[in-house]
């Protein structure tokens, strides 16, 4: 059940990004959430093959070039679908920081307080 929670508040911060970002449109509440299966599989498998060929770089760049691994992930996954779109590489990488900042907002909204030691 949880699960489907964190399922659905990641749609709901997906939906989120083009009132933010301009250059990313999402169309219905139902490409939402494939887009973010999809960014799920995308992140889950492709990411680290990128995460581990560009480690030079990475370390070379203090870990900013996650960033730019990120943006190429969500605008990979943009170009796959239909109902989600995202124009270009600038649009990308807000996206992606905004995208990531909701669904954290809203995984710790969903965890509560913490009980005291």
């Amino acid at each position: 059940m949880k699960l489907m929670l964190v399922w659905l508040l990641n749609a709901v911060a997906l939906l989120l990004v083009p009132f933010v970002v301009p250059g990313v449109h999402i169309d219905t509440l139902y490409s939402a959430l494939i887009a973010v299966v999809i960014l799920g599989l995308v992140n889950s498998v492709i990411r680290p093959l990128f995460v581990l060929l560009t480690l030079p770089v990475t370390l070379l760049t203090l870990g900013l070039f996650l960033f730019v691994i990120n943006a190429l992930m969500f605008w990979f996954a943009g170009d796959i679908l239909s109902g989600f779109r995202v124009d270009g590489f600038v649009a990308a990488l807000f996206g992606s920081i905004v995208y990531s900042l909701a669904s954290w907002l809203f995984s710790w909204l969903l965890q509560g307080p913490k009980p005291p030691r």
